[in-house]
């Protein structure tokens, strides 16, 4: 009998199955300090227990991507073990912050399918939700991955395509409990812009960039239990690199957003994403933003700022995102578009 799990194939997916994630993951300070030695985050309210309790939060909370990375990591072995490549999200929204002793586990419904042209693969869609230790929804949201088949001859599945939004509505953000700007300490979050500084169709670079290395993306890929083998293991691909995992890119991409808005203190939900390029160790990665939209919230001196960050391989000084024919211009790796909480 065997007893070794080699992931699941695209073959081995049905729409409607559900998948409970093992390894359930207790969030800690250690968490919050290694992701500041990987990333060169400075947003002061996941930094600053006395900044986030003047904010109203009982409790410090840790970035909201790192609950994101571990929720993610859970599904990877059952999900994207044996991955071409995560292709994109859509939908995603942070229930509620994630504080340390937060325990997260995560399950997964596959919500669509479909094989590729190729017969060698196909892309697996699915929804996944992770809650905390009083079983409360901490983070949902959908995404897709493409996934090699197992045996080639077999015949394709009914292709199933879920429908998706495109924008999660700012009437259903969820604002944290509590939180309030009305006595925000600009000094401490390193700029004076708010809300209302900002307008639609505004780009902002980010100047800064940063090389990747390998040591630091083996190490993210661990510190979330993401076990995808193109991360780590360079026998996995045919030119033997390993595959930069996509959320590196991202908390990469977030961390440089802070030279220009700062004041965004808190991501509230993830509209959609793709990782539309990849990315290897040694390659620079530089972030620009555009702002696609502006809500109000009903939170006391909070609104909500609805924003494209784009990052890329080598500085992209014209922030173009497509060319004349719609296609990612060169260098582009990351295309996220999420609603962030920032002071009004």
């Amino acid at each position: 009998m065997t007893k070794t799990n080699p992931g699941n194939f695209f073959e081995d997916f049905s729409v409607g199955q559900v998948i409970d994630h093992a390894t359930p993951r207790t969030v800690t300070e250690g968490d919050r300090a290694v992701y500041g030695s990987l990333y060169p985050t400075r947003f002061a309210l996941p930094s600053s227990a006395e900044f986030a309790a003047a904010s109203g939060l009982a409790v410090h909370p840790v970035e909201e991507l790192i609950g994101f990375h571990i929720a993610f990591g859970k599904t990877v072995p059952d999900v994207s073990l044996n991955a071409v490549a995560n292709l994109g999200y859509a939908e995603l929204r942070f229930h509620q912050p994630v504080v340390p002793g937060d325990t997260l586990r995560t399950s997964s419904e596959v919500i669509g399918l479909k094989q590729n042209s190729n017969g060698k693969s196909g892309v697996v869609y699915v929804r996944s939700t992770a809650t905390n230790q009083r079983g409360e929804v901490a983070i949902d949201w959908a995404r897709w991955v493409m996934v090699h088949k197992r045996d080639q001859e077999l015949p394709a599945p009914e292709t199933v395509l879920p429908e998706l939004a495109k924008v999660v509505a700012p009437e259903d953000l969820i604002i944290p409990a509590g939180l309030d700007f009305t006595g925000y300490d600009f000094a401490a979050a390193g700029e004076s812009f708010t809300w209302d500084d900002y307008t639609v169709g505004e780009k902002i670079d980010h100047v800064d960039g940063v090389t990747l290395t390998d040591s630091e993306h083996q190490q993210a890929t661990r510190l979330w239990q993401n076990t995808a083998k193109v991360h780590f293991n360079s026998e996995a691909r045919p030119d033997g690199r390993q595959l930069i995992y996509g959320g590196h890119i991202i908390s990469m991409a977030r961390a440089l957003s802070f030279n220009g808005l700062a004041n965004a203190q808190l991501i509230v939900a993830i509209n959609g994403g793709a990782h539309t390029s990849p990315a290897f160790a040694g390659d620079t990665v530089y972030a620009w933003t555009e702002v696609l939209d502006k809500a109000e919230t009903s939170a006391p001196g909070v609104g909500a700022l609805r924003l494209r960050l784009v990052a890329t391989k080598g500085r992209s000084e014209d922030m173009v995102l497509k060319n004349d024919e719609g296609k990612y211009a060169d260098g582009v790796l990351l295309d996220l578009d999420y609603w962030a909480l920032i002071p009004r």
